[in-house]
């Protein structure tokens, strides 16, 4: 409850208690570092740079703040060689649930890629089921806790692969059990979307939902392709849309005919702040393209890609875009609706969780 004298500080134990919602989250970038050791250790994987658990949750912070993408991805090798089993799917998809309900989350769309999957014999639709299991034994879970979440399922192709066809094919026959749209992922340069058209084609023939990643380490031709081309409904990362925005100081930003079409079209941003700084697509926190696109009303969202790598949770995402560009709780609760518009569930869903959730959960925290 907020302090009846004004409005509740923004703190991280506030940022913690408002509502949020997660749009760009990676299932196998999110493990508790205890479940990576321990499913190494029942499986046999020997690979782990230490089986400490602060040691291990200081090393994947390391690798993924190099300042490079490429590097970035490997630190997944050993994430994704943990995740070959239905039951270790089925774990590591209920945890996610529990720990971003306990961070305050209320609807998360968490995505994966199940071609990673089957090193060990799984076939995809075993894959995509073992998750789904995951996520509702982890939601009831969260809620026997007193927190509510709902999760919807993104199913990721791998760009530099040929399977995009039939993940596409799979996320449409899994929507009624959870999988709510399409994505591909992986290094953007030199593996242009549009190599994947008949996969987003055919998710657009089905009305169904595709989110790209663009425009993180690769420029506006990626961003280009993934609308005007592909269909994007919404843009993984998008940082690179800053670069058809020109700034001069003392007169207004301008921007460019694509950086335009995307703010005037509402195609929603999927920012991962943190992650963006650990990879290189921005500086520092500080000089995010985040603050001026927030400034210039893009559809901007706040997310967090990878927990584990990057160290990070929705709330001390939120937190510190508040400390390191003042924003107060109007700021936050504008992210939170923009992602929650740009949920890929029904529109009553939306507008119920706004209504009934979002708002009423900031109200509380800035009145």
């Amino acid at each position: 409850m907020a302090d009846p004298t004004g409005p509740a500080p923004v703190t991280p134990d506030t940022v913690r208690r408002a509502p949020k919602v997660l749009l760009h989250d990676h299932l196998d970038g999110g493990l508790r570092v205890g479940t990576v050791i321990d499913l190494a250790r029942e499986y046999g994987y020997d690979k782990l740079p230490t089986t400490d658990p602060g040691e291990l949750a200081a090393w994947f912070l390391g690798a993924a703040h190099s300042g490079s993408l490429v590097r970035y991805l490997e630190t997944f090798g050993h994430t994704v060689a943990v995740l070959q089993t239905r039951e270790a799917l089925t774990r590591v998809a209920a945890e996610a649930a529990e720990d971003l309900a306990a961070d305050g989350v209320v609807y998360a769309e968490v995505r994966f890629a199940p071609e990673l999957h089957v090193e060990a014999g799984l076939d995809l639709d075993t894959v995509i089921a073992a998750v789904l299991d995951g996520f509702r034994i982890g939601t009831a879970r969260a809620a026997a806790a007193g927190n509510t979440i709902r999760i919807g399922t993104l199913l990721t192709a791998m760009r530099h692969a040929a399977r995009s066809r039939e993940i596409a094919e799979l996320a449409v026959r899994h929507r009624d059990a959870g999988v709510v749209g399409f994505d591909i992922a992986g290094a953007e340069k030199g593996f242009p979307p549009t190599r994947h058209l008949d996969a987003f084609e055919y998710v657009r023939q089905q009305n169904a939902h595709v989110t790209i990643h663009a425009g993180e380490a690769f420029g506006l031709p990626s961003i280009w392709e993934a609308i005007q081309w592909c269909g994007a409904d919404r843009l993984g990362h998008g940082v690179r849309i800053v670069d058809d925005i020109e700034v001069r100081e003392g007169e207004p930003p301008r921007l460019g005919r694509l950086a335009a079409w995307v703010r005037d079209s509402r195609i929603p941003l999927e920012m991962c702040p943190t992650s963006n700084v650990h990879t290189g697509a921005a500086t520092s926190l500080a000089e995010h393209p985040i603050g001026l696109l927030t400034a210039l009303r893009f559809r901007v969202t706040v997310n967090t890609d990878n927990r584990l790598m990057s160290g990070c949770t929705m709330t001390s995402e939120m937190y510190d875009l508040a400390e390191t560009f003042g924003y107060g709780w109007d700021t936050l609760r504008w992210f939170t609706v923009n992602a929650m518009k740009s949920a890929f569930i029904g529109f009553d869903e939306r507008l119920a969780l706004i209504e009934d959730v979002i708002k009423p959960g900031y109200d509380a925290l800035s009145r």
